[in-house]
């Protein structure tokens, strides 16, 4: 079962508080995403911290029902 896009979006911004997310179905099958997440909370933290931010906030969904997401992070 695959996520919707706009699922992935509401699962960011709601755990990651005033980000903004951009989602892009990669291979249009609604199961390969590109998120690019842009946060204040970002700031002075190296990328793989930034990228465990957004799969903290999508949960147990990553590798289940989200099956690939391709991340692109920044600080504002």
């Amino acid at each position: 079962m695959a996520m919707a896009a706009a699922d992935i979006e509401a699962l960011i911004v709601a755990g990651i508080p005033g980000s903004q997310v951009e989602i892009t179905d990669l291979a249009g099958d609604g199961d390969h995403y590109a998120a690019r997440v842009i946060s204040a909370s970002f700031a002075g933290l190296p990328r793989i911290r930034q990228h465990q931010a957004v799969y903290a906030a999508l949960g147990d969904r990553m590798g289940g029902v989200l099956h690939a997401l391709q991340l692109t992070t920044a600080a504002e």
